[in-house]
């Protein structure tokens, strides 16, 4: 900088200061009102001007827009895969609970007898809707030589409704199909391709339970129908998964009136848990209750892993932008150092001139959440049209519906997930102005001015 230069930048610099001092007192009263307030105006005014480059300092001001353009994609991006897996796992557990129970009441050794007073009573807690008995056990089925193993659930399709969606789940027949004494059977879509089995067809249903003859010991055989065809979406459910009427099931298996338990159907299913612990209290008798997030606890888990990881590993590209906002301010204080002894020598004292560029860092961090969060917020809204459109473009198909059983990608964006983002974002970028802003405290003013 030239003498000319540095003596109508001295000029400027004073007048702007004499300024403020007309309007909050002395440059002294000025730092103790940034006791009371974090930032004074002062400090807010230079800080927001550098941010702005000049002529001869582009480096900088590129430096400082790649750091804003780091954290604003690491938020769109980080943003856009939460919701993404909240949708996932929020699509997998209506299909799986589609099928499952809430709440399973089950007996000891899978015999319940009177399960009409106990679903009348399990019925009595404020969050439960539904409840629907069942018989549960093993067995095989065979059609044409194919033999496959399945688990058979006998049901009343009445109540079944009340914990289920089988009805919604028909792709064939209708689950009112099934009679008592007709010995119809719904199978599952994966089960019936692989027995080449269509509504209509008789298939064997053998019971693993055996009958002493003088042979020997034979298992149970008997002829069903097949009365309706499911397709619930998850490959369990599908390819192993067989229904029959609870009278039917009963005399298969020889369990005279009893049932293998009682399902029920929650008006929240986030409730189970404590709905179980009030059930075990309130209800007496040789049984035992579970709920859903028991039952698949392990499967649930490992998404709830697999999305904690991915938001590690995308928080990442946060912290590296946050740490290119350390490398822009080096550069910006190891630049104004002329600049900071002239406000120095005016009466500036060492915090204020680490709150100017704080707040320099700060508005790069802000700038780069608002711009992240309103990026990921729209993409993940419509991440399947995105998709959509990049898959029409390089013709390719990203979830095939031969393949995937979700062939769309589902997004469930929360606000939770979004907050959390934000204000780590923030809290990453404003911790990153301190070493830089610290360092520009400690300038020596007559060090800086020595060689100007």
């Amino acid at each position: 900088m030239c003498r000319s230069e540095k003596t109508n930048y001295v000029d400027r610099t004073s007048q702007a200061i004499y300024s403020f001092r007309a309007n909050y007192g002395t440059l002294a009263n000025l730092t103790n009102q940034g006791i009371y307030f974090f930032v004074s105006p002062y400090e807010l005014f230079i800080g927001l001007r550098y941010t702005r480059a000049k002529k001869r300092n582009h480096f900088i001001s590129f430096i400082s827009l790649i750091s804003l353009l780091g954290i604003t994609l690491g938020m769109t991006a980080l943003i856009t895969v939460m919701s993404v897996m909240n949708g996932f796992q929020k699509e997998v557990r209506a299909r799986i609970l589609g099928v499952a129970s809430h709440v399973q009441i089950n007996g000891f050794d899978n015999r319940l007898s009177n399960w009409q007073a106990l679903a009348e009573e399990a019925s009595r807690h404020p969050s439960v809707e539904g409840a629907a008995p069942f018989v549960n056990a093993q067995g095989m089925v065979s059609y044409d030589q194919v033999v496959h193993g399945a688990i058979v659930r006998g049901i009343l399709p009445d109540t079944e409704n009340h914990v289920a969606d089988f009805s919604d789940m028909m792709v064939s027949g209708e689950l009112e199909n099934l009679i008592p004494g007709d010995f119809g059977i719904v199978i599952g879509m994966e089960l019936a391709r692989s027995l080449g089995a269509f509504r209509g067809d008789k298939i064997v249903l053998i019971s693993p339970q055996g009958q002493v003859t003088p042979a020997g010991i034979l298992p149970r055989l008997k002829q069903f129908t097949v009365v309706g065809i499911f397709e619930a979406g998850h490959f369990e459910y599908d390819s192993g998964l067989v229904l029959i009427h609870m009278a039917d099931a009963q005399k298969l298996y020889r369990m005279d009136d009893h049932v293998s338990g009682v399902r029920l159907k929650l008006s929240d299913m986030f409730l189970a848990p404590k709905v179980v612990n009030d059930l075990i209290h309130s209800l007496t008798g040789p049984y035992y209750v579970t709920d859903w997030t028991q039952q698949h606890a392990n499967y649930f888990r490992a998404i709830q892993i697999e999305k904690r990881m991915l938001s590690l590993i995308l928080a990442l590209i946060i912290a590296v932008a946050a740490f290119n906002i350390v490398s822009t301010l080096v550069m910006a204080v190891t630049d104004k150092q002329s600049d900071i002894a002239i406000l120095r020598t005016l009466g500036a004292s060492p915090r204020s001139i680490m709150k100017i560029f704080i707040v320099q860092g700060t508005f790069i961090g802000v700038a780069g959440t608002i711009l992240g969060v309103t990026g990921g917020i729209l993409l993940a809204y419509n991440v399947g049209e995105v998709v959509a459109f990049i898959e029409w473009i390089f013709s390719v198909e990203f979830l095939s519906n031969e393949i995937y059983y979700i062939s769309k990608i589902p997004t469930d964006p929360q606000t939770t997930d979004i907050v959390t983002v934000a204000v780590v974002s923030f809290i990453l970028s404003l911790l990153a102005t301190i070493y830089p802003s610290y360092r520009a405290s400690r300038v020596n003013p007559a060090e800086a001015l020595r060689y100007e």
